[in-house]
């Protein structure tokens, strides 16, 4: 995946995961991620003629290309994306790659075993009870499968304003001179958004080892889960065994869940920051001056082309900037808290806890799973700095106020630091100490804080002169 915004990234050609693409060809129907730029045409022998041509790859692209033309006409294409033709891409791509291994029933025992041992340390290292209501254990089809409704959420409010912004930008007289065009083009967008949504769901779904791994909770509330397999490949060339590594991983998840559930107002506001940064989303009409002889009507795979030129690409504007720049900071304070609790609750419970966080962090640095989602979506590049500076912060919070205190801070989004906090993690701390009479009930100090603002505008409104009724 790249950090282009959604609706016009393709495959990384250096992606390593494209050599098992030609494996297991048999499992599956259209090629792995490395077959498919766009509609999976990657099949298709290039300049230099038949030697590379693959009558198996052309029988998979035909195949693979009625079925989302199919999807497309009986609604399975409704809305800016089409969503079966990306859990159908993913599900074949993770076949292909051979990525579907099924959890065992000794899998599944030791994942509820980690996860209920988990929360029993957790409870000493965070003020937040349990948010954990079920453990599930999944393959890569599982997760893409049970993740689709979040992902639903996340996508819409972007691809809707990638899909309308340039129809808008349009003259009354082009958009009357195409005529049923535009419904075409409409319908190719969501076909163009589902198969890159399911390219990137299919690279996920390979390397994702719990619900939460990309930086928000992707299953049902209160479900925590963990991929095994995932967990194995994780793990190879640390000679560690997998119960740490499961239990270290079952730490993360339940952190993540105690702070999703408890902090109510959290979840929707990543959400809503997503869209904040989508409504913002407008096409320069200067580059629609060519779009009349860049469409061909008679060739849908022209449409393809465009939004994959750049063409159309958006142009990020100051208030989406700030936007994503807050997206950042709220990730980084939620992955730089769970560091520091699941850290305190492992202690030195677990021989590899150090191994296996330095992995985690060298994961990051090089564009793990929240790195990519964030990346593709948005076009926001996650900076791991960004999480350790937060995870400094909340460190330091633990030391000088406790864990009570410092859980506290998620009381109100009006509480938390933002991006000046996390360079000054000492003035946050102060500031927060500073206010100590406050500290057993912050909400009540915001509301005085907003009762006095409202007393002094309304003294300074009763001081204006007035006039002599006289």
């Amino acid at each position: 995946m790249t950090n282009l915004p959604f609706g016009f990234s393709s495959q990384d050609p250096d992606d390593p995961d494209k050599g098992d693409s030609s494996q297991g060809r048999s499992e599956g129907g259209a090629g792995g991620s490395g077959d498919m730029p766009g509609f999976g045409f990657g099949g298709m022998p290039g300049p230099g003629g038949m030697p590379n041509f693959d009558i198996g790859q052309l029988g998979q692209m035909l195949t693979q290309l009625g079925q989302a033309l199919s999807h497309s006409g009986s609604g399975g294409g409704s809305g800016p994306v089409n969503y079966e033709l990306a859990k159908q891409l993913a599900v074949q791509q993770l076949h292909n790659n051979k990525r579907t291994e099924r959890p065992s029933q000794d899998q599944v025992k030791a994942i509820e075993d980690a996860v209920r041992l988990a929360e029993l340390w957790l409870d000493a290292t965070t003020s937040l009870p349990a948010g954990v209501r079920s453990v599930q254990t999944w393959s890569s089809v599982d997760w893409v499968e049970k993740t689709l409704p979040t992902w639903q959420r996340l996508c819409d409010p972007v691809a809707q304003r990638m899909s309308s912004a340039w129809l808008e930008a349009l003259p009354e007289e082009a958009k009357q001179a195409a005529g049923p065009l535009l419904s075409m083009l409409g319908q190719m967008g969501g076909m163009t958004f589902g198969s890159q949504l399911g390219n990137g769901l299919a690279q996920l779904g390979g390397e994702v080892l719990t619900s939460t791994d990309v930086g928000l909770p992707l299953a049902p509330a209160g479900t925590a889960a963990l991929l095994p397999a995932n967990i194995e490949r994780f793990i190879e060339g640390l000679d560690r065994p997998i119960s740490e590594a499961t239990v270290f991983l079952a730490a993360r998840e339940a952190a993540h869940h105690r702070l999703f559930s408890h902090v109510p107002w959290l979840g929707q506001r990543l959400l809503a920051t997503v869209e904040e940064y989508a409504r913002g989303i407008h096409i320069d009409t200067s580059a629609l001056e060519d779009l009349a002889g860049k469409v061909d009507p008679t060739d849908p795979s022209s449409m393809q082309e465009l939004m994959g030129s750049g063409m159309l690409e958006p142009k990020t504007t100051p208030e989406q900037q700030a936007a994503l720049n807050r997206l950042e900071t709220l990730l980084a304070l939620v992955e730089g808290w769970v560091d520091v609790v699941v850290a305190d609750a492992i202690g030195e419970r677990l021989p590899g806890a150090g191994a296996l966080g330095e992995t985690v962090r060298r994961r990051r640095a090089t564009g793990g799973p929240a790195e990519q989602t964030f990346a593709t979506l948005i076009g926001l590049e996650l900076r791991p700095r960004r999480m350790r500076d937060a995870a400094n912060l909340w460190r330091l919070m633990t030391e000088r106020h406790g864990i009570e205190s410092r859980d506290q801070v998620w009381d109100h989004p009006d509480l938390l630091p933002d991006s000046s906090d996390l360079d000054e993690p000492l003035d946050f701390a102060d500031r927060w100490g500073s206010g100590s009479a406050d500290l057993d009930d912050p909400i009540a100090a915001i509301r005085r804080a907003e009762a006095d603002e409202a007393a002094k505008s309304d003294d300074e409104g009763d001081d204006s002169p007035k006039r002599d009724e006289n």
